[in-house]
């Protein structure tokens, strides 16, 4: 009447767990004339786990009076075991009292019977519970099957497109073939700023849970504003807003998406600070222009993504943003047309990019959305008692300049001291600097970690002598500390100072 492993066949199985053999040997007597029943019995309640695993059985009984062993904590334990936990148990006790009954069904039990039941009885009420657990075996493996039926459809588009860009694809019949087409589409990029040098000072399982905090909040917005994510590349995202479907507010979107992710910020960094880590900015850059977009791959791995010159081109707009930034290029502000509040606008020279590109920082988005940014308070930067001396190097993109240069800093403010993005600093440097040059820096105090210390210039504020002012994207710990000390310092200075205004810029 035993069976290997009930499930295979989805017979009716059931473990009786009991340490008096002669229930073991009634019950099996009992269900000898249910041919659609396979029984397992269990003397040793310190095996039932072990057991219950190894026949899977549909239906369990138990007694609750063992010797040496507590049948209300055997209850507890078939619960918290994950391959018994669905499993419907059914209490075979001598025990009629209504506070244990109660007791065992608040612990988990599905039914109670005091032994020894009316046969019939017994049989129904095993076939009773395990019907019910087989067809919940059955929904089961349908999921499981239906999961691997569209694995395909899963690798090519992953996880992180809305429900109606996928439903889509699967209404087309050639919606998994291999190839691409153009397609005019906005590329959105993000990127948190000084990431690479915080995950250099925290531990490996941290630097995770801050990227999947990050990547979590992030995602849903995304979907929200129907992006398609092509791509998380650390701590970095990108996503394109025009395929795999076009709409005609693609751009747009992207741009009310993108300010609803700076807000959000706010929620990643409370749920850093509540996890013990450090706060984080991010800068996000957007770019519309002509794409080659589809199936790229081979017959073993395809995904949906993106290839073109526009997609660098977005990666070269977002390097140039600081944290809390959005920066758009020209042709992403002709796609939106008056909707959006324009705080700065410039001319940048990316590398590969024969004229100048005209790029604007985006505050704010009306109708329909009326999504806006705190406007920025014009800063007041306090002047240092002592300049601080510093030395420097001109980053050119991603590679380090080789000149060092010999740098000091004349007045600074931090706006909030719980994101190093917002040190401030007028800096006087020997030769003129660029507006958006990234600068490497390193201090007179060898103790502070100059690998982690780096800033971009914000404005040039005069050329006789070149004054730019910068803001300091990365700090290391001990450098962090210096600056807060130092702009603490020049800012209580300047206001007990009589008829010494702060300086403005």
């Amino acid at each position: 009447m035993s069976h290997p492993n009930c499930l295979t066949a989805h017979r009716i199985c059931v473990l009786l767990v009991d340490d008096q053999a002669i229930i073991g040997q009634a019950l099996a007597r009992m269900l000898e004339t249910a041919t659609d029943i396979d029984f397992h019995y269990c003397q040793d309640p310190t095996l039932a786990i072990r057991t219950a695993n190894q026949v899977a059985p549909t239906v369990i009984l138990q007694d609750l009076v063992m010797p040496e062993f507590d049948g209300l904590g055997l209850v507890k334990y078939f619960r918290a075991n994950p391959s018994t936990r669905n499993i419907p148990l059914i209490v075979l006790s001598s025990k009629e009292e209504a506070d244990i009954k109660a007791e065992a069904f608040r612990l988990g039990a599905n039914d109670y019977l005091v032994k020894l039941p009316d046969p019939l009885e017994v049989i129904a009420r095993i076939r009773y519970h395990s019907s019910a657990y087989i067809h919940l075996l059955e929904r089961n493996e349908a999921i499981r099957g239906l999961e691997k039926a569209n694995q395909l459809i899963r690798k090519t588009f992953g996880r992180y497109l809305s429900d109606d860009i996928v439903e889509a694809i699967l209404d087309s019949p050639q919606g998994l073939a291999l190839g691409g087409e153009k397609r005019w589409v906005t590329i959105l990029m993000s990127d948190l700023r000084g990431f690479t040098s915080i995950s250099e000072r925290l531990p490996a399982e941290h630097v995770v849970a801050m990227i999947n905090i990050y990547l979590e909040v992030m995602t849903d917005i995304l979907l929200k504003y129907q992006g398609t994510i092509d791509e998380f590349i650390g701590d970095a995202i990108l996503a394109i807003f025009g395929a795999p479907l076009t709409r005609e507010d693609d751009a747009v979107r992207a741009v009310a998406c993108a300010l609803e992710m700076q807000l959000a910020m706010q929620e990643v960094n409370r749920r850093n600070r509540a996890a013990g880590y450090p706060t984080v900015a991010m800068g996000i850059g957007i770019n519309t222009g002509e794409l080659v977009v589809g199936n790229i791959g081979g017959a073993k791995r395809v995904k949906y993504g993106v290839v073109g010159q526009n997609v660098n081109l977005t990666s070269r707009i977002e390097s140039y943003t600081i944290g809390g930034q959005i920066l758009i290029a020209g042709s992403t502000l002709s796609a939106c047309g008056d909707a959006l509040r324009i705080d700065d606008q410039f001319e940048i020279h990316p590398k590969g990019v024969t004229h100048p590109l005209r790029i604007v920082e985006v505050g704010g988005i009306a109708a329909p959305y009326h999504i806006y940014l705190p406007e920025k308070p014009l800063a007041q930067l306090y002047p240092l008692a002592t300049p601080l001396p510093l030395h420097f190097t001109v980053l050119a993109g991603k590679y380090n300049g080789q000149e060092q240069q010999l740098g000091q800093l004349l007045a600074c403010v931090c706006l909030s001291e719980c994101n190093v993005d917002n040190i401030m600093a007028e800096l006087a440097t020997t030769n003129p600097l660029e507006r958006l040059s990234n600068l490497k820096v390193t201090f007179p105090d060898t103790s502070h970690d100059s690998a982690s210390n780096y800033a971009k210039v914000t404005a040039v504020l005069g050329s006789d002598p070149p004054r730019v002012r910068i803001v300091f994207t990365t700090l290391s710990p001990e450098a962090q500390t210096l600056l807060l000390e130092v702009c603490g310092a020049a800012k209580r200075a300047a206001n007990t100072a009589i008829n010494s205004p702060a300086i403005s810029n």
